[in-house]
């Protein structure tokens, strides 16, 4: 295994190393699922070009083809073992992660938090720039990042009872204690990975500092669109129209979690429709058909789907939209990278009313999955923001 592998000194936990193994008949069976499955008959909805009522029949048969026929599975999996992986019983959880462990004893540790229809496979290539920059002995930092539960390698939430944001943080955060980091880390997410994120730095003393890419908050009380910028306002109107037209799926996932976990758990071709459609509309530069297709076989192979979308509910008990979220006020030091793409691409004005927001930087460029788009601007943006809190946070 790499030299990436080394846990610090500190560790109280020997956890196991993993590689990603699927069995043969798991990537027949699907390859097998994915010939069968149908696909809709044309529609006037389904042959516009700007996909305003969703997927093109043209791009889903396309990608059907691909995976049927120019899609390999084992070579994603390679570039996945290429870096350590491990996994831990942490409560009642077996937690699989990613890792780059440094030697050096002042190292800064990072834990990274993907969301949906996201995974770990997000910041590999951050982990990459990482690996081709450092040795172990010169890394100056860990670098963490976990399947959140329910989501690819990693057990899902309890089946007796209800589980969500508090738990998730509570078993993230007691990983890290127990890979040795109980006298300060960072946090670090975007989408359901900033929510988790948030409750990690407001509920518990070893995060000492947060930087997130994602904060769909209110619009404050009293606000008046006087004080935006032109790029503000603009940006609002990508707000708006996610708000107006695209969050349909949030309220399916909240309000009928069973039914449509059963329902993508029953053909890859709708997991891939479902998923897709997100990888498409909720970036700045298109992905590739490979990076989708990894995504959505990871989901496949892992079923995260059905198990991974618990944390909706907490957000539409009520049926409450995103524009009623409250969030939890950070006191620690808070940093956010704005990329212009995102959902909810709103003013660092806003967002100053959620935490101490003492770094904040503005893009040109980049969408939801940041750290999948744009790789080398948020790991900048993590770095600089620790270079200018980390040394104030943490007691000697």
């Amino acid at each position: 295994m790499s030299s990436f592998a080394k846990l610090p000194s500190t560790a109280r936990i020997t956890p196991t190393p993993f590689e990603v193994s699927i069995p043969q008949e798991q990537i027949i069976e699907l390859q097998t699922l994915v010939k069968l499955s149908k696909i809709a008959p044309p529609t006037y909805e389904s042959l516009q070009k700007d996909r305003r009522f969703g997927i093109t029949s043209e791009w889903l048969t396309s990608m059907k083809d691909k995976w049927i026929n120019d899609f390999d599975w084992r070579a994603c999996e390679s570039r996945i073992n290429s870096f350590p992986q491990f996994t831990a019983n942490v409560e009642d959880i077996k937690l699989h992660f990613a890792a780059l462990f440094s030697e050096k004893e002042d190292a800064v540790p990072i834990v990274f938090l993907h969301g949906w229809p996201g995974s770990f496979l997000e910041f590999l290539p951050m982990m990459q720039l990482f690996r081709d920059e450092f040795t172990p002995s010169s890394l100056p930092y860990h670098i963490i990042v976990p399947s959140i539960p329910g989501y690819a390698f990693s057990s899902g939430p309890p089946l007796d009872r209800d589980y969500g944001t508090a738990d998730a943080a509570r078993v993230i955060d007691k990983l890290m204690k127990d890979l040795g980091f109980e006298k300060g880390y960072v946090a670090q997410g975007g989408d359901v990975g900033s929510k988790i994120a948030r409750a990690i730095a407001v509920y518990h003393e070893s995060c000492k500092v947060v930087h997130l890419n994602f904060t769909p908050v209110k619009r404050p009380e009293g606000f008046s669109d006087k004080s935006l910028s032109a790029k503000e306002k603009h940006r609002l109107e990508r707000e708006n129209v996610f708000r107006t037209n695209g969050i349909a799926y949030a309220f399916e996932h909240g309000s009928r979690t069973s039914t449509i976990g059963h329902v993508l758990s029953a053909s890859p071709i709708s997991l891939l429709a479902w998923i897709g459609e997100k990888f498409l509309d909720w970036v700045d530069q298109p992905l590739s058909p490979q990076t989708i297709l990894e995504s959505v076989s990871l989901y496949w192979f892992t079923e995260t789907f059905p198990r991974g979308i618990y944390f909706y509910r907490e957000n539409y008990k009520e049926l409450k939209p995103p524009s009623q979220y409250t969030f939890p006020y950070i006191e620690k030091p808070f940093g956010f990278s704005s990329f212009p793409m995102e959902l909810t691409p709103v003013p660092k004005s806003w967002i100053e009313t959620t935490g101490n927001l003492v770094f904040f930087r503005d893009h040109d460029q980049g969408g939801h999955f940041a750290a999948l788009e744009r790789p080398q601007d948020l790991k900048k943006d993590v770095l600089d923001f620790i270079e200018q809190v980390w040394s104030g946070a943490v007691p000697k």
